[in-house]
């Protein structure tokens, strides 16, 4: 094809990460296996008490999780929370050293080779060889999944993700999010039943960002399952479901209005005046548990409203500022978990 660089030419292994590589070359001839219906009901994902030991560190503690078909579902917590180390459970990447559950209706532990067949694992690096074309990549992984229509598949995924006409252009020379959608073609080539997506937006710009999220529900409409961490706020709320990790444990989990709903938190907004020197002043009240800055307004948070409207009562009163009661939002709930996080679970079906 006129563009591509021959393909006999002698080139090193591409630098796949190790992680999609291991869960593509297990794949290979099983796409076409006979006899395998796939779940038989609406539930994609459903694991209880897994656990995950990193020699002393206990990443993973008592994971419990149901997906449905055609779910995205938010995976939210900070850096270092166990979000990849449960998604690779989930995928059957890491074994869990305690636990059971069924991903796709497969046994996660004795099916894992059933599951990586059905599963499109997109890794937080971009890790697809720079040095090759957008279509080359796309080849190559069809190649490491088995597929006989690889070449055909490749065009699709090109024609569907806008890809076409950049589609002999390197990968390094790609933006952030042209990147994206690379990686998006790669996870979907083998038509998977669910995706599993590891802080997907990273560094990519608002537009593309949206664009992403857009065919994010297009594929949910279809009945493709999305399981997506994210630290964007925005992210979560456009999520059908949300759990959020934290120190290894899944603290809460439900729709965002059942999250924030769940934790029983008051808000007042605050502008006007002198919102710094207002907001020492509230920090040092004892029913305040947040002082958030918004723009020109503070979100003054807390659990006791009660106590809260005794102790605002004063400031309230106070000339040159504005006070309104406000629902918490998604963050304001994050923030408070975090500083809970010795409390039960909280888990809402």
């Amino acid at each position: 094809m006129t563009g591509e660089r021959p393909p006999d030419r002698a080139r090193p292994a591409p630098p796949v990460d190790a992680a999609a590589a291991t869960a593509a070359s297990a794949s290979v001839g099983l796409r076409d296996r006979p006899g395998d219906d796939g779940p038989r009901d609406d539930v994609v994902i459903d694991v209880r008490g897994l656990n995950k030991h990193f020699g002393p560190n206990h990443v993973v503690k008592d994971l419990s999780l149901t997906v449905r078909r055609g779910e995205i579902f938010g995976f939210l917590g900070p850096n270092g929370s166990g979000k990849t180390t449960s998604i690779r459970m989930l995928c059957g990447l890491l074994t869990p050293d305690s636990g059971e559950g069924t991903c796709l209706g497969h046994d996660i532990v004795r099916d894992t080779k059933a599951i990586k067949r059905e599963v499109g694992y997109m890794t937080q690096r971009f890790s697809f060889w720079e040095d090759l074309t957008i279509r080359e990549n796309l080849r190559f992984v069809g190649r490491m999944y088995g597929m006989h229509d690889a070449r055909e598949k490749v065009e699709q995924a090109l024609d569907h993700l806008g890809l076409k006409e950049r589609g002999n252009q390197l990968a390094g020379a790609l933006s952030g999010g042209w990147k994206q959608r690379l990686a998006l073609a790669a996870c979907l080539l083998h038509e998977p039943q669910l995706l599993l997506l590891d802080e997907p937006t990273a560094g990519v710009d608002p537009k593309a960002r949206r664009d992403f999220w857009q065919e994010l529900h297009a594929l949910a409409a279809r009945g493709i399952t999305v399981l997506v961490s994210t630290h964007y706020m925005d992210e979560a709320e456009r999520c059908m479901k949300l759990g959020y990790i934290l120190y290894g444990r899944l603290m809460v989990q439900g729709t965002a209005r059942e999250v924030i709903e769940s934790q029983s938190l008051y808000t007042w907004s605050v502008s006007g005046g002198d919102l710094p020197a207002l907001a020492t002043r509230l920090k040092a009240l004892e029913s305040v548990e947040q002082v958030a800055a918004f723009g020109n307004t503070l979100h003054v948070t807390g659990t006791d409203k009660a106590r809260m409207q005794r102790e605002l009562a004063p400031l309230m009163e106070e000339s040159g500022s504005a006070w309104k009661e406000v629902s918490p939002g998604l963050e304001d709930v994050f923030i408070h978990l975090m500083g809970s996080s010795s409390e039960p679970i909280t888990e809402i079906h």
